[in-house]
Formats: structure tokens, sequence, C-alpha cells
């Protein structure tokens, strides 16, 4: 991931086709050591090819594949409705979770950058 995300930044600074020593460049400049064989591979691999078209490639290979299940609840046949009564209730204690969620604080959450 620490390639990809390098590849792109330097992409991203106009540099066409980045080379191991782009890579190596930005990845220093946080702290991370590139593997020299696993970078060389990475950039073998994207070597002359546009970097939309192979973004355009995997945006359609993501969009392709199932996200996940959708779950559909419905009440059972002859089964009573909630009293009125508990509905409230349950909107109270929804909003005291939303509070309790926003007080929290997500300044880094425990994750880097290039983590």
């Amino acid at each position: 991931m620490h390639y990809i995300t390098s590849y792109l930044l330097a992409a991203l600074e106009g540099n066409t086709s980045p080379s191991t020593k782009d890579i190596k460049k930005i990845l220093d400049s946080v702290g991370i050591k590139a593997g020299d064989d696993r970078l060389n591979k990475f950039i073998s691999e994207l070597n002359e090819k546009n970097i939309e078209d192979v973004i355009a490639q995997g945006i359609g290979k993501v969009a392709s594949r199932p996200a996940g299940r959708v779950v559909s609840i419905t009440a059972a046949p002859g089964s009573a409705a909630p009293a009125a009564g508990s509905a409230p209730a349950a909107a109270e204690e929804k909003k005291e979770e939303k509070k309790e969620e926003s007080e929290e604080s997500d300044d880094d959450m425990g994750f880097g950058l290039f983590d």
C-alpha cells in the first residue's frame, strides 16, 4: 500500500513514470524503508502504463464485486406491532448514543498516513 500511495503522489506531482528512486524519496521522507525487490517488481508492473488507465481498470474490477449483503427485516405474519410507549424510549436511546459518539475525539485514531 505504501508503494501505491507513493507512486500516486509522484504522479500527482507531474511525474508520468515514477522510478524506484522517486518512490524511495517519498517513503524516506516519512520514515519508511522500501524493500528493493518488492519495489522493483511494483515499478516493473507499472512501467510504461498510463496511471489513469490503471486506475480505471481497478475501479472496474472493484465495481464488479459485490460489496455485501442486503438484509431485509419484515414482521412475521400475525405478530403484534410494538407498543406505542416503547417508541419514544428507543428514540431517546439513539439520541444518547449519537451524543456519546460525537464527544469522542477522532484526532488520529491511532493511524498515521503511511501506517
